[in-house]
């Protein structure tokens, strides 16, 4: 099976991308070093037991270590239409930053201003948008981008008759507000 011969590469390259010896990980997982250093190098069997506490110091999960190397890289998910936005998805579900295609309808229903954890970042593919930032009213059109601190008050909308196209991008705790709370209730 290739996938578990990839297994122990990958954990080493997580634990060096994040700058980690096999001392601190073994360390903050539980495990001894010689453990750890055996799963790397293949020369040890992996098992939930020693895999579970490795993935949770990493941040990662156990199906990333596992993925096979020719995984289709094509993104297959719906686009979904709420609250006057179309939301094409760019990325996988179970990636750590989410790309988003968002058509803006200049129809939308008035929503009030969010603050969540994190920051997000646009770009204008078309039309022009309201970017409400605070105290501050931005209007960007076609090439502009932005970036901003999401625990400010904001809150976006197509400008005029014609959509809005952006690409947009945030992390799991932004897609999360501003995707899916509507539904739920939240704010």
């Amino acid at each position: 099976m290739d996938e578990l011969r990839q297994l122990g590469p990958r954990l080493r390259a997580a634990r060096r991308e994040r700058g980690w010896t096999l001392d601190e990980l073994a360390g903050r997982a539980g495990l001894s070093v010689s453990t750890l250093s055996r799963l790397e190098s293949g020369k040890r069997q992996a098992s939930l037991e020693l895999l579970l506490p490795l993935t949770r110091q990493l941040g990662i999960r156990v199906d990333d270590l596992l993925e096979p190397l020719d995984r289709d890289p094509r993104v297959r998910r719906r686009p979904i239409r709420r609250d006057g936005m179309t939301i094409a998805p760019l990325t996988r579900e179970e990636s750590e930053v989410r790309a988003f295609k968002i058509t803006y309808h200049p129809d939308a229903p008035e929503r009030p201003p969010q603050v969540h954890d994190g920051h997000e970042w646009l770009y204008v593919l078309s039309g022009r948008l309201r970017l409400s930032l605070g105290e501050q009213e931005l209007v960007l059109g076609r090439g502009e981008a932005a970036e901003f601190d999401t625990t400010v008050p904001h809150r976006i909308r197509a400008v005029g008759a014609r959509p809005a196209e952006v690409v947009s991008i945030f992390n799991t705790v932004g897609e999360r507000l501003h995707l899916h709370s509507h539904d739920e209730g939240a704010t």
